[in-house]
């Protein structure tokens, strides 16, 4: 009898110590679980604001964020032909944003100057590269709404965002490219078509000697051109 008592109470401490351990050890996965939740929640938090990467649906969030950190507003593109120094403006925040951003990238330095319309505009900012294309995709090949509240007009050595003119009825612009006006006289017909975001300081006679290259009939230059695109401090 004696011998039963003693082994029932062997069993029942057993079972009182494992039940013990298994209640520290769900308090402990519970624990564990809660903070994983917590982790979850912040890193979800984070991916939440729109300006953490740059996608087609957070454009104006992300250039708002970016521009506030990245005030600058001077870049020269280098050619073979010489240098072009821009200023960009600074009352066309998305644009000017943009523009920085994608000279920070050197996403400008594997492009080109790809079209040269004779007495009207130099335009550049693509190319066949790998690397240009890659760049357009992994941003999801976004779009700009124009900023035309300031009634920036197409001036002589205006610089302004390209379009795409058909199905694009908000007139969105192109990120990625951009033209330079090579009229004397402007081409003040494009005024309120395209946002315009800067201006050539410098660097016209480069412009002038650009604009004498040949020509196939899309006006793309029978030589590339090739640039570079830099800060300017």
């Amino acid at each position: 009898m004696k011998i039963f008592i003693k082994l029932f109470l062997v069993i029942f401490l057993l079972s009182f110590y494992q039940c013990k351990s298994e209640k520290k050890i769900d308090e402990k996965t519970d624990e564990t679980s809660i903070t994983k939740k917590k982790i979850k929640k912040v890193l979800e938090k984070k991916v939440e604001k729109r300006w953490d990467s740059l996608n087609k649906d957070n454009v104006e969030a992300f250039f708002t964020e970016y521009g506030k950190l990245n005030k600058e507003n001077k870049v020269i593109i280098k050619t073979k032909f010489g240098n072009i120094k821009l200023r960009l403006y600074n009352d066309v925040p998305i644009h000017r944003a943009n523009f920085i951003f994608l000279t920070k990238l050197k996403y400008f330095n594997t492009t080109e100057i790809y079209r040269v319309a004779k007495n009207f505009v130099i335009q550049g900012g693509n190319s066949d590269e790998t690397y240009t294309l890659k760049q357009r995709r992994l941003y999801g090949n976004y779009r700009i709404k124009p900023e035309f509240k300031n009634h920036r007009k197409h001036k002589y050595g205006a610089l302004a965002a390209a379009r795409d003119w058909e199905d694009n009825p908000n007139k969105l612009s192109n990120p990625f490219e951009f033209y330079m006006v090579h009229n004397r006289n402007g081409a003040h017909h494009l005024n309120k078509e395209h946002t315009v975001f800067g201006e050539v300081i410098s660097g016209f006679d480069t412009m002038d000697k650009i604009s004498k290259v040949k020509v196939g009939v899309d006006e793309w230059p029978e030589e590339d051109i090739k640039m570079t695109i830099e800060i300017l401090e």
